[in-house]
């Protein structure tokens, strides 16, 4: 299994309406990319200087299907708006350890 990690800083022009609209084609993933298990994302909420503003958690069977996500359609859709909207973006895939 495959945990998928992304943190967000978003452009000090970015609006709300940017955020909302990124949330709300995440939220939509789920339901036309099979190969997500999991997908959950938010805001951070404790704003300290080392936070980011988004985060996204989803989980993959394995590494070829987290690539078959990131090449589907529907995630270039949403990527395109992430990129216009975020300043920086990090990203950390990892091995779930079994058991």
């Amino acid at each position: 299994m495959i945990r998928h990690l992304i943190f967000l800083k978003f452009k000090p022009e970015t609006t709300a309406a940017q955020i909302d609209a990124i949330a709300a084609k995440l939220g939509g993933l789920p339901a036309v990319i099979d190969e997500i298990e999991d997908l959950e994302f938010g805001r951070d909420v404790v704003r300290s200087p080392r936070s980011g503003d988004f985060a996204l958690v989803s989980t993959f069977a394995d590494l070829d299907a987290l690539k078959r996500y990131q090449v589907h359609p529907a995630h270039q859709e949403v990527l395109t708006l992430v990129t216009a909207a975020a300043e920086h973006i990090a990203a950390v895939d990892y091995v779930v350890p079994s058991g």
